[in-house]
């Protein structure tokens, strides 16, 4: 009686469901996109005046001119690049104290990175990559939103660390793309940069509390895990720009140090334009910094760079994907034909 009577309550109550409002588009919905497209226009309008003067068999030259030393070398770069990205994976899985075989994580994290250099929003992409592969392993999504965000900031570590050497060293590089000299302005930031690394590991000395947002609990990486964030990450940033480094031809090269604050200015350039693979900005900000320099053999160096970096992981980062499916795919099939016996 009393479920009865409630219920002619409950209809009068109900408000009816009319059709679903759509989501109206807010400001900052747009606010990327157009920062990227509006970034890979203006990169694409400075590369086609670059390029005026650069014929198609010049860079072709610039290839052919480069020794097979160099190729294996820069193939080898790519290769220590790519190792040391796994690495990232690694720091973060020990941090949460989760144990994953070193093969499958050292497979995930370049297929990930693989994809995500030539998709753009690398920390979004990465993520849906990330979750897919390791929830197979029993992570949770928090556990992967953990790792995915220890992986990115060990690589802004890294790139403040090696920058604020690169300015200290030579605080010059940065005057390529400013009028006058700015050294003492560079060497500041070099120090500030410095310093914010400092704080960083000061704080993991200190053993600071947990971040607690409601359920969720962020702990600051111990001593260790800092320690190997700032040796494995400077370590893929110095050989991801050594595959550029060996490209280049020895005449008017300024040296490692200047094409390293380079490769770090034009990798924040491109992460900041969000351009797929840093298409166009690259490009610009090397012809740019290395004025000094045969541009057609710049092109070369960088297309060698993306041959090495980009393009051979990318489809490697394919075929593991597809094989990976294929075998969730076939773990999913013999399940179900279990479960009917």
């Amino acid at each position: 009686m009393r479920a009865d009577a409630s219920a002619p309550t409950r209809q009068r109550n109900a408000r009816p469901k009319g059709p679903e409002k759509p989501r109206r588009m807010r400001i900052k919905d747009y606010f990327w996109p157009v920062v990227g497209l509006g970034a890979v226009a203006v990169s694409a309008w400075l590369l086609y005046h670059e390029w005026r003067e650069i014929s198609l068999e010049d860079v072709w030259s610039g290839l052919a001119a480069i020794p097979p030393h160099a190729w294996a070398l820069s193939a080898l770069s790519s290769i220590i690049a790519y190792a040391a990205l796994a690495g990232y994976d690694h720091i973060a899985l020990t941090h949460l104290g989760k144990r994953v075989s070193w093969l499958f994580v050292t497979v995930c994290s370049f297929t990930t990175y693989a994809l995500s250099h030539n998709i753009g929003g690398s920390v979004f992409s990465g993520a849906v990559i990330r979750y897919r592969a390791y929830a197979s392993k029993g992570l949770t999504g928090q556990d992967v939103g953990v790792l995915v965000g220890i992986c990115w900031f060990t690589f802004v570590l890294s790139s403040v660390f090696v920058g604020g050497v690169v300015l200290l060293i030579e605080p010059s590089v940065l005057d390529r793309y400013t009028e006058g000299s700015h050294e003492g302005w560079w060497i500041a930031l070099g120090i500030a940069m410095l310093l914010f690394v400092g704080a960083y590991v000061f704080g993991s000395w200190l053993h600071l509390k947990p971040l607690a947002i409601r359920k969720f609990r962020l702990q600051y990486p111990s001593l260790p895990i800092v320690a190997r964030q700032l040796v494995i990450g400077p370590l893929e940033i110095l050989a991801a720009a050594a595959i550029i480094f060996f490209a280049l031809p020895a005449e008017n090269n300024p040296g490692f140090i200047v094409v390293l604050g380079i490769f770090l200015f034009s990798f924040a350039m491109a992460q900041a334009s969000h351009a797929p693979g840093g298409l166009g900005v690259l490009e610009v900000v090397f012809l740019t910094g290395l004025s000094e320099m045969d541009p057609a053999a710049v092109l070369a160096a960088l297309l060698v760079f993306r041959l090495f970096y980009l393009i051979i992981p990318l489809v490697l980062g394919i075929v593991a994907v597809l094989a990976f499916e294929h075998s969730q795919f076939g773990r999913g099939s013999r399940s179900g034909r279990e479960g009917d016996m």
